[in-house]
């Protein structure tokens, strides 16, 4: 469906990432005229350097554990020696040829998305751009380069993402000391990761390069790895690693990298060392927001840089949106991705529904992977909402048991009194995948009672969730109240 105009709308959108993709398929689609100016690649760093390679990775990581626990199902793999006896092959990583890999996936993936741009209508622009004023595009060669090309548009989208955080005394050299973005250049498994950082970024490659067969360490400023995230789902994470052999330093904070040409000496703030091949340096990442005339069009920023806007998308500046990690909402693909339509939808008049971050699915792709959705445990145990929460394990499941899964668990949520599900948790293999029912739940306020009338297959691991819902009809008590 395309609106109707007394002049055709023009938008101009800067960055090509998740955010600035959905805002000109869905501009275009209205029938605006749409221009898009791009600096790397259309589908920007999640694509070319950061969610599709780290998840293509990982899933290279998963396929070695899976043949290495194949021997748990009956699954047995040998070869002969010449006098036919039998020799138990070890499972090698050919790291050039899965970064090879990788890295072409995620190049296609871009070069697919741009295909799907040109034939909407969608006018591509590569170089680098900044604001001039608000209503108009600058294109230039690089930062501080020529000047080439010039757009005015009635609505500006900013979606420029963000970079890896860089300090200076651990500063990345694309040899020893690196970022996450600089790991596909490694030609063979680093014999020891030291990874400083165990947000979600540090905790996937911990256990990717874990699983890929390096020695690892990962160092943590806090209690536990995964701060913030769900204390059962990080236990299970932190119990999956230590009997995978990686090292955990809790409480413990890097001061100093250094690369010494043969390795790489970590230094804590307690004076210890750690020696190692190679450390990933995971401390978060900073907007790309600088020096794009944001300030000189009156959008106003954070003190970190990030961009303010509502629940729209929209930015102090009324014609101007942004979408993605370069603003204030949650710093995900598929958030960037939503942003990017509604900020259009918006802008052209279209219907909006605006975002609400309870109703926003995450997922951390470990081994096993964790899902989450809606209010949290912890909301709970802080006083925010009124809420009861049934675990169930999913080892008791016979899917689970079928597949030789031992560790991970789904967990609901539900709001007192009402029933409805508000919540939940599923740390499993494809959580991913298993968390959409939860989600469609908190979405359309769905009760337990009515998710737990859905048929589930038999024998499925979603069944757990139909488990859980059922374990949670308690009519005169807990949750509908006496």
């Amino acid at each position: 469906m395309s609106l109707s105009f007394e002049r055709t709308q023009s938008v101009a959108i800067l960055g090509g990432g998740p955010g600035g993709y959905e805002a000109a398929i869905a501009a275009a689609q209205l029938g605006a005229e749409v221009t898009l100016v791009e600096r790397a690649g259309v589908g920007g760093s999640a694509v070319i350097t950061d969610v599709v390679p780290s998840k293509t990775l990982i899933a290279t990581a998963d396929a070695a554990v899976a043949i290495k626990g194949a021997s748990d199902l009956g699954v047995q793999l040998f070869a002969k020696t010449a006098d036919g006896k039998p020799l138990k092959p070890e499972i090698a990583i050919n790291l050039t040829a899965v970064n090879k890999r990788l890295l072409s996936l995620a190049r296609q993936q871009s070069d697919d998305m741009r295909a799907s741009l040109v034939e909407a209508g969608v006018k591509i622009i590569s170089g680098h751009g900044r604001l001039e004023g608000e209503n108009a595009v600058v294109v230039s060669t690089g930062p501080g380069g020529t000047d080439f090309d010039r757009i005015e548009a009635d609505t500006l989208v900013v979606s420029v993402g963000a970079s890896p955080r860089e300090l200076d005394s651990a500063k990345p050299d694309g040899d020893r000391i690196l970022t996450w973005t600089q790991l596909y250049d490694m030609r063979a498994l680093p014999e020891h990761l030291i990874v400083v950082g165990s947000g979600v970024t540090g905790a996937e490659f911990a256990g990717a390069y874990m699983n890929l067969g390096s020695k690892v360490t990962l160092v943590s400023s806090r209690d536990q790895v995964l701060p913030g995230e769900d204390a059962d789902a990080a236990a299970v994470i932190e119990r999956v690693f230590k009997r995978g052999g990686m090292t955990l330093l809790a409480k413990s904070r890097a001061d100093k990298v250094e690369n010494t040409g043969s390795g790489v000496v970590v230094t804590l703030s307690d004076g210890r060392t750690i020696d190692g091949s190679h450390c990933l340096m995971a401390v978060g990442s900073i907007p790309n927001t600088a020096g794009i005339g944001l300030e000189q069009a009156g959008i106003q920023m954070t003190e970190s840089g990030h961009i303010q806007v509502n629940r729209v998308a929209r930015t102090s500046v009324p014609n101007i949106y942004a979408a993605g990690d370069c603003t204030t909402f949650v710093p995900l693909a598929s958030v960037a991705s939503m942003q990017g339509r509604t900020a259009v939808f918006h802008a052209l008049g279209d219907v909006v529904i605006p975002l609400e971050r309870r109703r926003i699915t995450s997922n951390i792709f470990t081994a096993p992977e964790i899902a989450t959705i809606g209010w949290q445990e912890k909301d709970i145990e802080e006083g925010l909402i009124a809420a009861v929460v049934h675990k169930l394990p999913l080892a008791a499941n016979p899917r689970a048991k079928m597949m030789g899964i031992k560790d991970g668990f789904v967990k609901l949520i539900a709001r007192q009194g009402s029933g409805s599900v508000v919540g939940g948790v599923i740390v499993g293999p494809r959580a991913s995948e298993l968390i959409y029912p939860i989600a469609i739940a908190v979405e359309r306020r769905l009760t337990v009672d009515q998710m737990s009338r859905v048929f589930a297959v038999y024998p499925s691991l979603s069944g757990s969730i139909t488990d859980a819902a059922r374990a949670m009809h308690v009519v005169d008590h807990t949750i509908y109240g006496a």
